[in-house]
């Protein structure tokens, strides 16, 4: 019996490369502005037009349809390097990854040829709906109906928690086209393009954390989406959100990765410039423990993200579960190292005078969207131990 096989990694000098602009940019560009989206709660369309004109929102894309045709591994980089300096602003491009995934994986050429070209160039945001309101970490249990009627489906139901809902002009949905299938074997998606008549954005949510990033209740009545825009056959759509899932949670570890590496930064830096009793506070031994812990923990869910992109990028049988490890893992250091972060700086980390609270908070979603970190040890609990007769 043979072992999971393991592909090694290296970053090349272009992955390099386009980690330290991208870098460079965040640190310039959307810093500064990092704060102000969190108190307004606005959505950073000046972030979303920045992201577009420097070809970000284009690396999860064909090259033949005007994207860069990035790997998962160079996906990651990008979104770990916007999320060290905003959060909110990474969502932007890994939304845009996720919801543009069924289509990539089961869409067909003149699906590519018709919604990536707008895509790529960050012209139409996307979204992807599956969560609804009975149905969070019971994604198969979903409500939403899609009835075919002629050449088009009636699309009925309501979606939750839908990240960049309300900004979308393509929204990738999950429905019941047959409810007397199997359970997971009822669902198909949908590239439904809004706005539309009877789709109506009910509600955006008020969040603890990535407050510029809209998070919107959609509803759908009746709502026609012609045949054309069904992804792959009608029943692939569990089969395709789970395959989502395993290429889109890396990209969840590396924005955990970015909030706590930025979190460490602040916290050091700080350790280095406060004095208390006659010298800097990271002279204190137990403050070099927690940024020396605070470090080791990043770095490791660091290089768990990596190796896990490079894994899920080959195909590898398990796959599956170096996702959840790495949205596991990352997503409990993020959480730990902003919470450090706030203790080192003290009275100071728990203001908005220095960002630290607000990457606690960031942080927090990390652990919930995507499959929270209880379905992700059931998910690895079961590469292990296989399904149950």
């Amino acid at each position: 019996m043979t072992g999971p096989r393991s592909i090694g990694y290296r970053l090349t000098e272009e992955q390099v490369l386009l980690r330290d602009t991208i870098r460079q940019l965040a640190f310039e560009q959307i810093a500064p502005r990092a704060a102000e989206i969190d108190r307004s709660g606005e959505f950073p369309e000046d972030i979303r037009q920045l992201l577009a004109s420097q070809d970000v929102l284009a690396l999860p894309y064909p090259a033949e349809h005007g994207g860069l045709g990035a790997d998962l591994l160079t996906q990651c980089l990008a979104i770990e390097a916007i999320a060290h300096a905003c959060v909110t602003s990474s969502l932007i491009l890994s939304v845009q990854a996720l919801a543009s995934l069924p289509l990539l994986l089961g869409g067909s050429k003149e699906q590519h040829a018709r919604f990536f070209p707008n895509l790529a160039s960050g012209k139409t945001l996307a979204a992807f709906a599956l969560t609804e309101p009975e149905a969070g970490s019971d994604a198969a249990a979903l409500r939403t109906r899609a009835v075919r009627d002629g050449d088009d489906y009636r699309v009925t139901g309501t979606k939750r928690f839908i990240t960049n809902g309300s900004v979308a002009g393509l929204i990738t949905v999950f429905a019941v086209t047959n409810p007397d299938a199997k359970r997971h074997q009822r669902i198909s998606a949908f590239a439904v393009e809004v706005p539309a008549e009877g789709f109506k954005v009910a509600r955006l949510e008020h969040k603890l954390g990535i407050r510029g990033s809209p998070t919107a209740e959609l509803t759908f009545d009746e709502v026609r989406v012609p045949a054309a825009n069904l992804i792959g056959a009608e029943g692939d759509g569990w089969k395709l959100a789970l395959a989502t899932l395993d290429r889109s949670r890396p990209g969840i570890a590396a924005q955990a990765v970015g909030i706590a590496q930025g979190a460490l930064d602040v916290a050091a830096q700080y350790a280095r410039e406060r004095k208390q009793f006659g010298q800097r506070i990271g002279e204190f031994q137990m403050i070099q423990a927690m940024l020396a812990d605070m470090d080791a923990r990043t770095e490791a869910a660091r290089q768990l993200t990596y190796k896990a992109a490079t894994e899920v990028e080959a195909g590898a049988h398990d796959g599956t579960r170096w996702a959840s490890v790495a949205k596991l893992i990352a997503g409990d250091t993020a959480m730990a190292v902003t919470t450090d972060a706030v203790q080192v700086l003290g009275g100071y980390g728990y203001t908005d005078d220095y960002p630290v609270e607000r990457m606690m908070r960031d942080a927090k979603i990390t652990q919930l969207y995507e499959g929270t970190q209880q379905i992700q040890r059931l998910v690895i609990a079961r590469a292990l131990l296989g399904k149950a007769e």
